[in-house]
């Protein structure tokens, strides 16, 4: 099968080789999928650039990629279902020639092939009424947003600022959002304005001519796409007890023992972002860093929202497989106004 592989890291911008590589078995509790489609994300440069090392060191070559849509070419049935596992997964669930999607586990990834074994729990059917190519915009975003919102606990009625929200993130955030009750607030291009405030946002910041720092206060959540000098800068609209969740932020301690990680990396992480938890308490709020996991019952939960809610993910441009290193240039690029996509196999 072909397989785009990253050979080793780089801080420029890095190119995936395409090679032929053996077709992956699937183990025990996982199917062999045939991917159709997979998602483009700026993790997936995080990873060829090496800044997601210590959280998990990949070996190298290693197959790229973190979310897919595809069918069920066959299921290896698990021995013993795992009392713990994320998700109610059985093999009854599933079955072959079935359209699933997936964030990849972390562990684990390499959606950019045309075959890949992935674990029962990881997996969610694509409700009907997305195509192909929408639904391969879902996965990793709509997870990121469920698992912060973990973290935060909205209520309905509060507030939610969400930076950057004319792209992939935003399209889905912002819905998801409004589904719990959450009043969104947003920030981006005036172009993007008409687009975005029918997903639900009930206030549009044009970034050329607001400054949400001097327009907004006492905002309940943030969620940071941004990272950077725009952490602290989101902050400072937040209300004293406000909680900031960043995407792009630096990893704390608080993170690492969420993740499990060794007691080595809990110390490096806590010293890490030692400095943006002491900005957090200087404001009265709280930090956290998100890494989104895998988990099948968290995607066909939002899967549903959106489902109910009639809404079709925006995706921004469609890249052929051969295309791989452009679509992640794109990506780099940003100005996008959705997910871009990389077209693997023909699908509905």
């Amino acid at each position: 099968m072909k397989a785009a592989r990253l050979y080793s890291y780089s801080s420029d911008q890095q190119e995936l080789q395409l090679d032929d590589v053996p077709t992956p078995q699937p183990k025990a509790g996982q199917a062999l999928i045939r991917v159709l489609a997979a998602g483009v994300n700026p993790l997936d440069n995080m990873i060829a650039h090496g800044e997601v090392k210590l959280i998990t060191p990949y070996k190298l070559p290693l197959i790229a990629g973190n979310e897919l849509v595809g069918i069920i070419e066959s299921i290896n049935a698990p021995a013993v279902l795992s009392a713990s596992s994320h998700s109610s997964a059985t093999t009854a669930e599933f079955k072959e020639g079935q359209r699933v999607f997936a964030r990849l586990p972390f562990r684990s990834i390499g959606a950019f092939a045309e075959y890949v074994a992935v674990d029962l729990e990881a997996l969610a059917p694509v409700p009907d009424y997305l195509t192909t190519i929408q639904a391969a915009a879902v996965p990793l975003t709509a997870l990121t947003i469920t698992q912060a919102f973990e973290l935060m606990n909205p209520q309905p009625g509060q507030t939610i600022f969400i930076s950057g929200g004319t792209g992939g993130v935003g399209a889905m955030a912002i819905p998801l959002a409004v589904a719990q009750g959450l009043t969104v607030i947003t920030n981006g291009s005036a172009r993007n304005k008409e687009r975005v405030m029918a997903l639900g946002t009930s206030r549009f910041l044009d970034y050329a001519t607001e400054d949400y720092a001097a327009a907004l206060h006492d905002i309940d959540f943030v969620l940071d796409t941004r990272g950077g000098e725009e952490t602290e800068k989101q902050m400072s609209i937040l209300r004293s007890g406000g909680h900031l969740v960043s995407l792009k932020g630096m990893p704390n301690g608080a993170f690492a023992r969420r993740m499990g990680l060794s007691a080595p990396k809990r110390l490096l992480f806590t010293v890490a972002g030692r400095k943006l938890d002491r900005m957090a308490a200087r404001y009265g709020i709280t930090y956290d860093f998100i890494f989104v996991q895998s988990n099948g019952a968290q995607l066909r939960s939002a899967a549903q929202i959106l489902q109910d809610r009639n809404i079709t993910p925006s995706v921004d441009t469609v890249f052929p497989f051969e295309q791989v290193n452009e679509a992640l240039v794109k990506v780099v690029n940003g100005h996008s106004r959705g997910k871009t996509v990389l077209s693997i196999a023909e699908g509905k």
